[in-house]
């Protein structure tokens, strides 16, 4: 029996060792595949890869707009009902995509309140939608960066004579870093998202696909090597804008 064992053993981390090399494998044709598609400037990658930076972009800058005020008119505010806001907005941050996706379908489908905009299957549908998904972070982040923030501080500047507006707008100085925080987080959250996009965008060619549903399709279809080299352009894309973010957080540090 001690001899079966370990023979089984034996089998199972030859195994292992196997799926591990194929999987390293993977990476490294990935990664030459990716590498020859930039280089050659691929005209389809290069449409997959605006797009995405299109409507993450937009969406991100729709939620910065609108979740900065709010978070912070949460963190400062007293008000009845006060508490089920911040409730909804905590039940927001780990709110499922697909569901998301699914609201807004059926709010843009033609039978929906909003069919007569005719935005469905359009980038418009994706940038709600990654918008939706990405407000509760951004709001639910600020709202905590600024609750951290010295209560004092606010009725000195009172004080002082300064304005609500010119309070919290010293607040939010005091808090810039869980700011930024907010924004990067709000951006994770939809750079890399499926479920909404491909229900509200439906993957079409040239004109609603970006990267994360087109690594959908090449794994569905066999191509690995190019789902791989995909993913490692979204991974590019995701660091390289997560180190501007960090960049500009170091010289908010330093202001």
């Amino acid at each position: 029996m001690p001899f079966v064992a370990v023979e089984k053993f034996k089998e199972l981390m030859a195994t292992c060792l196997d799926a591990w090399v194929l999987i390293v494998d993977r990476l490294i044709r990935g990664f030459v595949q990716a590498i020859h598609l930039l280089a050659r400037l691929d005209p389809e990658l290069m449409q997959i890869v605006l797009l995405s930076l299109r409507v993450t972009g937009t969406a991100l800058a729709i939620s910065t707009v609108i979740g900065i005020p709010v978070g912070a008119w949460l963190g400062l505010k007293h008000f009845v009902g006060r508490r089920w806001l911040i409730a909804l907005v905590y039940t927001g941050m780990g709110f499922p995509p697909v569901v998301v996706g699914l609201f807004v379908y059926l709010l843009l489908s033609r039978n929906g309140p909003l069919g007569f905009l005719g935005w469905l299957f359009t980038p418009r549908a994706m940038i709600v939608a990654q918008a939706i998904i990405s407000f509760p972070l951004v709001a639910g982040f600020t709202m905590a960066a600024v609750m951290a923030v010295d209560p004092n501080l606010r009725q000195q500047l009172s004080s002082l004579g300064a304005t609500p507006w010119q309070a919290t707008l010293a607040v939010l100085r005091e808090a810039r870093v869980g700011v930024i925080v907010s924004v990067i987080a709000g951006f994770g959250s939809i750079i890399s998202e499926v479920g909404a996009v491909m229900i509200v965008g439906g993957n079409i060619q040239g004109a609603t696909r970006v990267l994360t549903t087109a690594i959908v399709l090449e794994t569905r279809k066999g191509a690995f090597d190019v789902a791989m080299a995909l993913g490692v352009i979204l991974l590019g894309l995701t660091f390289m804008a997560n180190t501007l973010m960090l960049h500009l957080q170091g010289r908010l540090l330093d202001s």
